[in-house]
């Protein structure tokens, strides 16, 4: 994914000319998880194009007289047979309040049409039940009479394992066992205690009664312009089954949403990817159009740093990355205004630093873009995380990054590539001051010439080779390295040795420089990191 500006190169054929899927909007159930209670919530999914909108299921009344309280109050008339046509779980002895967890059509609860399943029983005739236990509750409902007065509340966070799934059996009638488990549901469809066996009337609501409905309400609405995507938990390599949460730029976080598969799950991660990559590329646009030709940003995106002197349980931190003119920049939040790109954390020079992708593991994630090609490096990597890449700078630093999904590895691999053949083309040479035999010399690298040495006072050239006369390199990993070139004359090898103060950062030059000469005369190779080795991960 790039921004407007230069395009040097056209893109490959039979490559996809994007690497995410098309905008989406779309609904869906899902489950919020709750990771410091351990409960999870029903909730309603909404994506848009911008926005993504938590719902949660609430009771509100449709007609009828309004109440201005949240608490409904219904009168049950107990039936000879069906009881009082409800279930409940839950109970102060689990830390979760007494829940209707089922209501059986046509019975009592039902015909009030003031009753829902996930509605908290708060009192049964006048005696408050919020601190009851499961037993006392069901044996106050059970021993109540023929007319049942309930006070109840929809509980919006009501956790999941309390409503009864849909499908699911009946409750057991055996109510001797006593189980002690917030599972166990209680029915009171059954005979009951009643003191007549004639048929009691049908419940039902009066004109003048409020008319109830359960609907899905916006509780909270997550911004997807410069959000990001969290599959771990909290900055460790704790890899989230099946879930994953979207933290918003203001701070605001959808919570860790839960999907009953992770088919599902990987549907919405990349549909949520989508629509949040084509905001950052709206936002790139926008920068542009306040920077040079030769500022223009490639691509920015988040992504999570390994901490530097983590132990064995590596943590991460998320990071704002940028590639933008000649730089490649750091921050810690996403710059928004012109002066915000003065307050990086790390700025570097893209023609001194070396981007490699590390060994990615093809998991069940891989179908997020199939006939994606990813130029592998072959270097032992012990991080956990699938999608890393490493940036090396001066002085043999280096800064470890993960990324969610395939698809923004290789975008990111694609646009260090895009944006460091643009700055080699537009800076056209770098050079170094460099002893040789005992001399100071300035040792250059050219686009077109390739390299030469000259003397620093007299700008004498002492030798120059071409990119191509280049047959080989050795270095001592500190400040010598050995350059071995072909005299196209005589066809022999050459040794130049060569001394520099920061030896990486001139390696990380030649690399770039003759990484955009090779793209310069084959396009496909700004497609792969490596000329010799491929990768495809397909579905």
């Amino acid at each position: 994914m790039s921004a407007e500006g230069p395009q040097p190169l056209a893109a490959p054929r039979g490559r996809p000319g994007h690497l995410l899927v098309p905008t989406r909007t779309k609904t869906a159930l899902a489950l919020l998880y709750d990771e410091r209670l351990e409960n999870a919530y029903d909730v309603r999914l909404k994506l848009t194009k911008e926005v993504l909108t938590i719902q949660k299921q609430d009771v509100v009344c449709v007609g009828g007289a309004h109440s201005s309280a949240n608490h409904r109050t219904v009168t049950l008339h107990r039936q000879p047979v069906g009881g009082l046509g409800l279930s409940i779980k839950g109970g102060v002895e689990h830390g979760v309040p007494v829940v209707i967890s089922k209501i059986f059509k046509d019975q009592a609860a039902d015909q009030t049409g003031m009753l829902f399943i996930g509605d908290a029983v708060l009192q049964v005739n006048g005696i408050n039940v919020e601190s009851a236990t499961h037993e006392e509750v069901v044996h106050l409902l059970r021993n109540a009479g023929d007319n049942v007065t309930v006070t109840v509340e929809y509980l919006r966070d009501a956790p999941s394992f309390l409503k009864l799934p849909v499908g699911s059996p009946g409750p057991s009638s055996d109510h001797s066992s006593r189980a002690s488990s917030p599972l166990f549901d209680s029915g009171l469809h059954l005979n009951g205690h009643c003191s007549h066996t004639a048929p009691s009337s049908p419940s039902s609501p009066t004109a003048n009664e409020p008319k109830y409905e359960k609907c899905w309400i916006d509780t909270l609405s997550v911004p997807l312009s410069l959000a990001r995507i969290s599959r771990y938990k909290g900055g460790t390599e704790k890899l989230r089954s099946s879930a994953f949460e979207v933290l918003a730029l203001d701070g605001a976080s959808t919570g860790v949403l839960q999907f009953s598969t992770a088919q599902d799950c990987a549907d919405w991660l990349r549909a949520v990817s989508a629509n949040i990559s084509d905001l950052m590329l709206q936002h790139m646009k926008m920068a542009n159009k306040c920077c040079s030709p030769c500022e223009q940003v490639v691509h920015m995106g988040w992504v999570n740093e390994r901490l530097q002197g983590a132990d064995a349980a590596q943590t991460f931190r998320s990071k704002f990355l940028a590639l933008k003119g000649s730089s490649f920049y750091i921050f810690n939040t996403p710059p928004v205004s012109t002066l915000d790109w003065g307050l990086a954390e790390r700025v570097y020079n893209l023609c001194e630093v070396l981007f490699k992708v590390h060994k990615i593991w093809l998991s069940d994630d891989c179908w997020l873009q199939a006939n994606l090609y990813l130029g592998l490096q072959d270097f032992d990597c012990e991080d956990s995380r699938p999608y890393c890449f490493s940036v090396l700078a001066s002085h043999g630093k280096s800064h470890v990054f993960s990324v969610e999904l395939g698809s923004e590895l290789a975008v990111w691999e694609k646009s260090f590539q895009r944006a460091t053949f643009m700055e080699v083309q537009r800076t056209g040479s770098k050079t170094y001051m460099c002893s040789w035999q005992g001399e100071m010399l300035c040792f250059t690298v050219d686009f077109a010439l390739g390299f030469t040495c000259f003397d620093c006072k007299t700008k004498n050239v002492l030798w120059r080779f071409k990119f191509s006369q280049l047959k080989g390199s050795s270095d001592d990993g500190k400040t010598r390295v050995k350059l071995l070139f072909q005299n196209l004359d005589t066809k022999q090898i050459e040794m130049k040795e060569l001394e520099f103060q920061d030896l990486t950062v001139v390696l990380h030059c030649i690399h770039s420089f003759i990484a955009a000469k090779v793209a310069s005369l084959d396009p496909v190779f700004m497609d792969s990191q490596s000329m010799t080795r491929r990768y495809m991960c397909s579905s």
